[in-house]
């Protein structure tokens, strides 16, 4: 993992991960909700875990941390097993399921103007975008052959256009040094 290598997480938007996290979050919690087989929200749990991971190391690496990045991570801490259990208001649930998209959509645009802002992707790992990008094509198929709803395969091409635009980037500003990178809180 190249933060760990570089001890640096130099050029990775911090709010788009924690953004990640939540929408991983609902995603699961509405596809556990909604009975779906495994295979159609399996890796979902895989991305959850791995997203938390890698917000603890962003964290980690971003000392001192802000008020601000405390109280968003106490309250995802306070939110997601209520939500996760399906503990939630049915039409709220439905409404979080909705929103979920675009949390994703919007967890992906800060990263993807920051690198272009820096003409470069810093510590952002090509084998991971690959596999992210990947994952969101296999996912439209897999959700098909489920006969998911049409949601969760709009979510999973949203993921292919985000994801196989961070790929793009790391490809196209593989070797150029980044401008002077703002920390945001």
């Amino acid at each position: 993992m190249k933060i760990l290598k570089h001890s640096s997480v130099r050029g990775l938007s911090v709010v788009a991960f924690e953004l990640e996290v939540v929408g991983y979050t609902i995603a699961l919690a509405y596809c556990l909700h909604k009975g779906l087989p495994f295979s159609a929200y399996g890796e979902l749990a895989f991305l959850l875990v791995q997203a938390i991971i890698l917000v603890a190391i962003i964290y980690y690496f971003s000392q001192p941390l802000g008020t601000k990045t405390w109280i968003r991570a106490l309250l995802y801490c306070a939110l997601a097993p209520t939500v996760l259990a399906g503990q939630i208001d049915p039409l709220l649930f439905e409404a979080l399921y909705a929103s979920q998209h675009a949390i994703f959509f919007c967890a992906r645009v800060p990263q993807i103007w920051a690198n272009f802002k820096n003409k470069s992707t810093g510590e952002l790992s090509f084998l991971t975008s690959l596999m992210n990008c990947a994952g969101s094509m296999v996912r439209v198929f897999t959700s098909m052959q489920e006969k998911a709803p049409t949601s969760v395969i709009l979510g999973s091409v949203i993921g292919i256009v985000t994801n196989g635009t961070i790929l793009s980037q790391i490809i196209a500003y593989a070797g150029q040094s980044a401008k002077k990178e703002k920390k945001t809180d």
